[in-house]
């Protein structure tokens, strides 16, 4: 029983999978300084609120319905998609694609394989064939 857990644990996915887990967390804390400190004070200097929580808020009954809220939470989505894009991703596909050229020009190219000789047989089929195509 121990075994099976252990060679579970032990498989690569599982590893792999942890360590993205760790480095994942570990980065939302860089993503979100970056939106927290750089982004949102950017938005707040365009509108004048660092966040829309008051903003549609309506009272029915007594209860209060605030549709800023969402917008905030909508708005955090949107820059923290576009950090994380123009932040990783895009540059991170450049220095792919850099790479891949690299690799592809230091390379020769493969000379192209010369085509089999056709074995004799076949050859002297082939020309009684046509020999018998142009004598009908």
């Amino acid at each position: 029983m121990l075994q099976g857990f252990k060679d579970f644990v032990m498989k690569g996915n599982v590893v792999d999978l942890a360590v993205a887990v760790v480095i994942g967390t570990a980065f939302s804390g860089v993503v979100n300084a970056l939106v927290k400190n750089v982004l949102m004070p950017l938005v707040s200097a365009i509108v004048g609120s660092p966040n829309f929580d008051q903003f549609a808020a309506i009272t029915i009954n007594g209860n209060t319905v605030q549709f800023g809220v969402f917008l905030t939470a909508l708005v955090n989505f949107l820059l923290i998609s576009a950090a994380v894009y123009f932040v990783i991703v895009m540059p991170m596909n450049k220095m792919i694609e850099f790479r891949d050229k690299k690799l592809h020009l230091g390379k020769k190219p493969e000379p192209e394989a010369e085509p089999e000789p056709i074995p004799a047989d076949i050859q002297l089929l082939t020309e009684i064939r046509d020999a018998l195509k142009n004598r009908a």
